[in-house]
């Protein structure tokens, strides 16, 4: 138990101060760059933070178990907009620009809807697989093409203060990506050993515990960027992450080995869409997330976890 509670206090430094690097990183890379704050989210933190997915649903593939390849990534995707985004505004507000909110969310509509198609028959193929990786360059090409003069103040990031090389930044926002993988996984390790031996299935593992600690890079990120006055990076993350968690995890684990998965997931996949869409119809109600709004996203992710715990969905 000593070993436990000691694992569990340095996770949660390793995991605030990771969030500190990476959001100081990128908010100096997106500076050097001449890339906006949204956009470093998407891109740069929507990767990192999806390392976790990868790492868990590539394992997964690769010994054959599709249900937790796959409920990991939906389980993710459910808490990053329920659980992530929820809790973020509950405590800050969040913003976004008319103008980026309408260019940058037809790409998480189009993934959202493919990734529908691609699992509907609880069979993801290989051929599937290699065209999600095809679609994420695409997603790519198109994030870093635009280049925009924004004025992002450093003058408070004084964690890094005086080093103004993008090689150093870069490395800042690599360390505290492996920060926070390093504390999300130690945080799960625990649980997820404690629900194997209670007799909870590896779905309901994916797509809860595994799914929660995965997304604690996400919440982390989140919450920092969101208390430093970035809330498009906040949302970016999100927007991003769970592009990169179809796109890339699916795609590299399905390309790998196709995934098949035993039980009928047609419920969850029509959640994770529906909740995609209620975000993004928030938002688009005065393109902000306000306290309300995350009482509802975080009422909708009770509530699946709920639903799933009691075999009613």
């Amino acid at each position: 138990m000593l070993i436990n509670l000691s694992l569990i206090f340095v996770s949660l430094v390793l995991l605030y101060y990771g969030g500190e690097f990476l959001v100081t990183g990128c908010l100096h890379l997106a500076q050097s760059f001449k890339l906006s704050p949204f956009i470093i989210g998407a891109t740069v933190i929507g990767f990192g933070t999806s390392v976790p997915e990868l790492a868990v649903s590539v394992a997964a593939s690769l010994l054959g178990s599709g249900e937790l390849a796959l409920g990991n990534v939906i389980g993710s995707n459910i808490a990053n907009i329920g659980l992530v985004l929820g809790l973020t505004t509950l405590i800050i507000p969040l913003t976004i620009e008319k103008s980026r909110f309408e260019n940058e969310s037809p790409s998480l509509i189009i993934t959202s809807l493919i990734i529908v198609i691609f699992a509907w028959n609880s069979y993801v193929s290989r051929i599937e697989g290699i065209a999600l990786i095809s679609l994420l360059f695409i997603y790519l090409w198109n994030a870093f093409r635009t280049k925009e003069t924004i004025e992002i103040d450093l003058t408070q990031e004084s964690l890094i203060q005086g080093h103004k090389r993008p090689l150093f930044h870069i490395f800042i926002v690599v360390l505290g990506i492996t920060m926070l993988i390093v504390g999300a996984n130690w945080m799960v390790e625990g649980a997820s050993s404690v629900a194997r031996k209670i007799g909870v299935s590896e779905w309901f593992i994916g797509v809860s515990i595994v799914a929660i600690g995965t997304s604690l890079p996400e919440l982390t990120s989140s919450l920092i960027a969101a208390k430093k006055g970035h809330g498009e990076m906040a949302i970016g993350n999100v927007f991003g992450s769970n592009i990169f968690n179809i796109l890339m995890v699916v795609g590299t684990a399905s390309a790998i080995q196709p995934l098949s998965i035993d039980q009928n997931i047609c419920a969850d996949l029509i959640y994770t869409t529906l909740l995609t869409f209620l975000l993004l119809l928030l938002i688009r109600f005065g393109h902000a997330l306000k306290k309300r709004d995350g009482i509802i996203l975080s009422m909708c992710y009770a509530s699946y976890i709920g639903l799933k715990g009691s075999g009613l969905l």
